[in-house]
């Protein structure tokens, strides 16, 4: 809102009319003088409809007109914004897509962007060479959205031509790929001769459907020995500029206690007897971090690590491999089979909402019911409300 300061018989107007590509705003006067012969009462209501005319003018003129180029304007936000409020993956995330995504449009002026050009760079993702999947693509959108919302802010641009473009549908009721309990038991017993660190590993994913970066984050004082139950509390994680970080968890809702059976924390037990037996062979070489899956030297293991033993295990066993994904998913519809509803396995999985779990795994909820009306039919048996026959 524009203001005023009153000089002699004039008044001087004030107002801002946005900010440079730095982020320093930028301030317009103007000096109104009223009519010889006015009132209090008039010079006080002109007043107000001069700050108010004058306070549009500057808000519908644009300093810098959004004369600025993409990528020039999309590195000032990283360093402006992104490193100080997105989480390292995020922005970690944007950096992967920002050659991309200014190989297409970052030699465009930013208010010169359409939405018929996001359109074109949106529907060459997903065909030719690049052929992305649906939810990579919307991520490229999500981080072009992003630098305009902040244009917007600084009060560069007034429409963020984003909003008219159109995404290709995501993929849904894709069935999730998992072992069957046949495979799921094969694994098991495959298992028993791998080195203790991977049992352990393996077992806690397949029975408590974590993450691979909740996995990854444990310590031995999140296990209760006594009571059984495990509880998450961090994540860790992996980016090529800050290497091996710990980080919170996704959401609020991960963070949850889940009891497991009594023979996993035997395996957790032998775990830390092992690395006390490293850390003494080590003395001073040895890194202390508390983490349960770690580094010949202490240090938190590479969450890639698990994902390429696994891989060379399960072709030296003959077993598919999933990846490390599938355990969680294992895990849900063993739950979902054995009746838990959708509260308790959203709960268990860590999701932040229902909703989420329901879109996930609605044809796993859809069969389990199949298969309970099913089984109810068989066990309750009717003569009456059968078509007899002629």
């Amino acid at each position: 809102m524009a203001t005023y300061t009153k000089r002699g018989s004039s008044y001087r107007l004030r107002a801002s009319c946005g900010y440079t590509p730095e982020g320093k705003q930028v301030m317009k006067s103007k000096t109104w003088t009223p009519t010889p012969g006015m009132t209090e009462r008039q010079i006080e209501k002109e007043l107000n409809r001069q700050m108010v005319l004058f306070d549009e003018e500057c808000r519908g003129s644009s300093l810098t007109d959004g004369h600025i180029k993409f990528e020039t304007f999309a590195r000032q936000w990283i360093s402006e914004y992104a490193e100080k409020v997105l989480a390292k993956r995020t922005q970690a995330s944007y950096l992967q897509m920002a050659p991309r995504v200014y190989a297409a449009i970052g030699h465009v002026y930013l208010d010169k962007i359409t939405p018929r050009q996001l359109q074109k760079f949106i529907n060459s993702l997903g065909a030719g060479g690049a052929g992305l999947s649906p939810k990579t693509i919307k991520n490229h959108l999500s981080f072009i959205s992003a630098v305009f919302a902040y244009a917007i802010h600084m009060g560069m641009v007034q429409y963020n031509p984003c909003r008219a473009v159109t995404l290709p549908p995501l993929e849904t009721g894709k069935e999730k790929v998992c072992y069957t309990l046949e495979q799921a038991q094969q694994f098991l017993d495959a298992l028993a001769d791998a080195p203790l660190k991977w049992q352990v590993f393996f077992s806690l994913a397949l029975f408590g459907g974590f993450r691979r970066e909740e996995l990854c984050g444990f310590e031995f004082q999140d296990f209760d020995m006594e009571q059984h139950t495990v509880s998450v509390r961090r994540a860790s994680l992996y980016t090529v500029k800050d290497g091996i970080y710990t980080a919170p968890t996704k959401t609020t809702k991960s963070r949850r206690t889940l009891k497991l059976p009594a023979w996993v924390f035997d395996l957790v037990r032998r775990l830390q007897v092992e690395q006390i037996t490293q850390r003494l062979a080590l003395g001073d070489q040895w890194h202390e971090c508390g983490r349960l899956f770690t580094k010949p030297d202490g240090s938190p293991i590479h969450p890639e690590q698990p994902y390429k033993w696994l891989k060379r295990f399960c072709a030296d066993k003959g077993l598919p491999f999933y990846g490390i994904h599938q355990f969680r998913h294992l895990n849900a519809s063993l739950l979902i089979f054995n009746g838990e509803d959708v509260r308790s396995v959203s709960a268990a999985l860590g999701h932040s909402q229902t909703s989420t779990t329901l879109n996930i795994y609605a044809h796993t909820f859809e069969t389990a019911q199949a298969r309970a009306c099913d089984a109810l039919a068989d066990a309750l048996p009717v003569k009456f409300g059968r078509r007899r026959r002629a």
